[in-house]
Parts: structure tokens; sequence; C-alpha cells
């Protein structure tokens, strides 16, 4: 939370500005430990017990780019190693398993690409 959130850097004057923040980042820090720890303690479990549709969709689009085989039922732990790519996990055969920090990177990368692919395909104009 400290290092990954940047809560030193925010510099927020007030105390209720910070109380604020602290509560903000501290929910986002437990999801993403949620997410790291799920996958875990049960690796075989459905992703969509943590993951919303659109990002195991935007996930597949990822996946299906790629040109290496994709496994039939992907499991939630297939899903936190594309998570923890695309925050930087190299996911070498003797890297320990992919920690908070490299999961928040990866997070906030996806979620970004889940909402550029909600965007693009909603069509409002043209």
């Amino acid at each position: 939370m400290k290092s990954g959130c940047r809560a030193e850097e925010a510099r927020l004057e007030t105390a209720e500005r910070l109380a604020k923040f602290l509560a903000l980042i501290a929910v986002v820090s437990w999801r993403i430990f949620f997410v790291t720890m799920s996958a875990r303690a049960k690796p075989d479990a459905a992703p969509d017990s943590v993951l919303t549709f659109a990002k195991i969709t935007a996930l597949d689009q990822i996946d299906a780019a790629r040109t290496r085989p994709r496994p039939q039922r992907p499991t939630l732990a297939a899903h936190l190693l594309q998570i923890a790519m695309l925050g930087g996990y190299l996911a070498r055969k003797h890297d320990p398993p992919p920690g908070n920090m490299v999961v928040w990177r990866g997070m906030t990368r996806l979620h970004d690409i889940a909402f550029g692919i909600s965007i693009g395909s909603s069509r409002r104009c043209g």
C-alpha cells in the first residue's frame, strides 16, 4: 500500500483528505491481495470468482493475439499469470510466484485495456 499506491507522494495537507485517501487505497490494496492469494490458494478455480467479465474478456483477447496454444479451460492461476505479465513479470522457470506489486501494475494496465475495449465496442457515433 505504501509503495504501490505511493501514499507518501500524495502530500495531502489535511487529516480529512488523508483519511479519505487511505480508505480508498486500503480497499484497492485489499482487492489486489485478494486476487493474488485466491489464485495461490485455489489455482484451478474459475476466473470469474475474482475477475469481472470485462477483464476476463480483455485477457482472453490479449492471449489470443499470442502464438502459444491456449488451455481449454483457463484457470484463475493462468489469468493471474497473464495479469502479472502485463505488470512486468517474466514468468521464467525459476521465478517465484508473482507478488502484489507486479499484480498491481498488471491490474492497472488491464483496467485501462478493458476500458479501451469497452469504449471501442460501444458505437455512439458514425
